[in-house]
């Protein structure tokens, strides 16, 4: 018969032993995202989880998941804070976590992928703060891309033909009040309820990337694509601060190499999507039209001066940002 002492220490052994076992296999790191099998958000993840894991051999893996099975957006940004997952990769939804990332959310503010590098650069540390002020780190960003609308009403082509209309927006204030603006009845709601409520008729229309659009099988559902471009997003490659800082140097340093060198793939891949996807929703049967973008510019200008009034040193961001437009 063991006595206790013989116990605890059996025990405390064994502890050892699977702490060893699991130091040697290395750190398992979760990548949690809500992009669904095809999307940007998928093959991005991949590729970076790719780069990871050759680099990283025995001191760790990356796992990915997709598709929300770790959680929505809120949920993942919960998560990343209790160390339940190691990365996310959020988009509109971190205008909610600080009023700093709302920038993106203001309408044609990005021109293209090189305005948004030259805004990386300028701004990074900007956006590192406000992101270390809640807790969490930026490794590098990605992208969700210039967003479009598809709707079962009518084509949009001025702002005003959105009067009315049910529009599934991101859980970000800002699209909401800029939808508002145009007329919209916006309705924030997790991407992976929106198949489900295009179909049965709950909302009326959404807006997203193609890549979003097409791999969300958007098209089965949908009657008309207004291409708008009104919103660029970025997606940033996020974790938590301070579970980031106890992973060993060497695995903090090839995840961060890796999410930075990822940008690249992540834009050519996303440019790429933009020609395939839009002939696949095409193809699909869905009206397709130009909307009118300088009627759209015109209506957008209440959300430049809110943002300005309301957010500390919103009208300095603002200038900033347009200030690296066109490569000035």
């Amino acid at each position: 018969m063991l006595t206790r002492t013989t116990t605890a220490l059996v025990a405390a052994a064994a502890a050892t032993l699977l702490a060893g076992s699991a130091t040697a296999a290395g750190v398992t790191l979760k990548f949690g995202h809500v992009g669904k099998p095809g999307s940007l958000f998928e093959a991005s993840v991949e590729a970076f989880a790719a780069c990871a894991n050759e680099r990283l051999g025995d001191a760790g893996e990356v796992q990915t998941f997709g598709s929300s099975q770790l959680g929505k957006d809120k949920e993942l940004l919960q998560k990343l804070k209790l160390g339940q997952v190691d990365f996310a990769l959020p988009s509109s939804v971190m205008s909610s976590v600080a009023d700093t990332f709302g920038i993106f959310e203001m309408p044609y503010i990005i021109q293209d992928r090189e305005h948004m590098k030259r805004v990386q650069a300028e701004l990074g540390g900007t956006f590192q703060q406000a992101a270390e002020a809640k807790g969490y780190r930026i490794l590098a960003y990605w992208e969700n891309g210039f967003r479009h609308i598809t709707n079962n009403t009518r084509p949009i082509s001025m702002p005003e033909d959105l009067a009315g209309i049910k529009l599934r927006t991101p859980k970000g204030a800002w699209r909401v009040k800029m939808f508002q603006l145009y007329g919209a009845n916006p309705t924030p709601m997790a991407f992976s309820e929106v198949f489900t409520a295009l179909k049965t008729g709950v909302i009326d229309g959404q807006e997203n990337p193609y890549a979003q659009i097409a791999s969300a099988k958007f098209q089965e559902v949908q009657k008309y694509l207004s291409i708008t471009g009104h919103v660029y997003t970025p997606a940033y490659v996020l974790t938590s601060a301070k579970h980031f800082a106890k992973l060993p140097a060497d695995v903090q340093e090839t995840v961060q190499a890796c999410a930075s060198e990822t940008q690249t793939f992540v834009y050519d891949h996303a440019a790429q999507l933009e020609i395939e996807l839009l002939d696949v929703i095409k193809a699909a049967g869905v009206e397709v039209n130009e909307a009118n973008k300088e009627a759209f510019i015109a209506a957008s200008a209440p959300i430049y001066e809110e943002f300005a009034a309301s957010v500390e040193g919103g009208q300095a961001l603002i200038d900033t940002v347009q200030s690296l437009a066109g490569g000035s």
